[in-house]
């Protein structure tokens, strides 16, 4: 029965978090501390080796289908994995509140800035300058997300690439392949100090791979300007949403 319900949990996951972009490392992390009460570290190792091969799956399908910008998501991965580094490295000195209050403030005012945007859509482009800082940003946030705690880092990335212009399927198959650049380099630091407990990651990734293989395919049936209007603010809420959770946790 446990292993029935890994394989549901991990194919929910999988094919939500696929489908908005994500990894899904933080709804792993929070399954295998909540459930199965890793310590953190083994729960990080865990999370990030559970969430690479679906982002790889999904990363693929998407490639297939001509989704993934590769000049922007190559420019976000080169300034991403620096930070994945010196967060890995500063992480055990880091005070585990200071870095909840941290991550959950970046959460809430990225679900708030999306959710005005779509409200309010602007009428004008972000000018050279304002996407380079925005690319900047994101993604070293994202990128000390994985580092420092686990993370997949996937909403500071696809929150940039909304507010860069992007249209939501772009946004979701940009940021699967940056995030399989940063979720490796982070497996290599984390793994190195906790240990992976397969018996609950295995299952989660066998359904989130099968969840993984099939979000890209229902994405690209769906209207595009549709898409864009349940995904957008369904983004900004989970945000704020999932910004409140690591505040009160």
């Amino acid at each position: 029965m446990t292993i029935l319900i890994l394989l549901l949990l991990g194919f929910v996951v999988g094919t939500l978090v696929t489908a908005m972009g994500g990894g899904g490392a933080a709804i792993y992390l929070g399954i295998l501390t909540a459930f199965f009460h890793l310590t953190p570290h083994s729960a990080a190792a865990t999370s990030l080796v559970t969430a690479f091969l679906p982002l790889l799956i999904g990363a693929y399908a998407y490639y297939r289908q001509g989704n993934i910008q590769f000049n922007i998501g190559s420019r976000m991965l080169a300034i991403a994995l620096p930070a994945v580094i010196i967060g890995s490295l500063i992480a055990p000195s880091i005070p585990e509140l200071i870095y909840r209050v941290i991550i959950a403030g970046i959460l809430i005012l990225l679900g708030i800035q999306i959710l005005y945007r779509t409200s309010k859509p602007s009428t004008t482009q972000k000018s050279p300058r304002g996407r380079r800082l925005l690319m900047v940003a994101f993604g070293i946030i994202s990128g000390l997300m994985v580092g420092i705690g686990g993370l997949s880092g996937g909403g500071p990335i696809v929150a940039s690439l909304l507010l860069m212009g992007l249209d939501t399927l772009q946004a979701t198959a940009t940021s699967s392949y940056v995030l399989v650049g940063m979720t490796f380099v982070g497996i290599l630091f984390h793994i190195s100090t906790g240990a992976v407990d397969w018996s609950a990651g295995l299952n989660l990734m066998i359904g989130a791979m099968i969840g993984a293989f099939c979000s890209p395919i229902l994405l690209g049936r769906l209207n595009p300007a549709r898409l864009n209007a349940i995904m957008r603010p369904t983004m900004g809420i989970a945000l704020v949403i999932m910004g409140g959770l690591s505040l009160i946790s």
